[in-house]
């Protein structure tokens, strides 16, 4: 099993959620976050003074899937995140040991 989380723009969201769906995904959290990456934000204009927006409003998606899905989810985040400018995102893989459901006490795959 994996966890994949991507670091998206806003307004992608419900793109990328509809795209998750289409290959199987059958749960995710969405949480809003804050950050920068190389560029350290952006420069605003504010009554005529400039200053740096340090942290920018994006999107963490996060979903676990069984490892054969994870081709199929990279390429559903990555086709339907991509705006082509600075600021897109960033998409992270990592391994996950073991899942268990609360309710029932089923785990791994069948927790999913």
């Amino acid at each position: 099993m994996k966890k994949v989380e991507a670091i998206i723009k806003p307004f992608k969201l419900d793109e990328v959620k509809e795209a998750l769906s289409e290959v199987g995904v059958q749960g995710m959290t969405i949480t809003e976050v804050k950050g920068f990456g190389r560029t350290g934000g952006k420069k605003e204009v504010y009554r005529g003074s400039a200053y740096v927006v340090d942290f920018v409003p994006k999107v963490k998606i996060e979903v676990v899937v069984p490892s054969k899905l994870v081709p199929a989810v990279l390429d559903a985040i990555e086709k339907t995140a991509r705006t082509g400018r600075i600021g897109d995102g960033k998409i992270f893989v990592t391994a996950v040991e073991e899942v268990v459901r609360i309710r029932t006490g089923e785990r791994d795959d069948d927790a999913i």
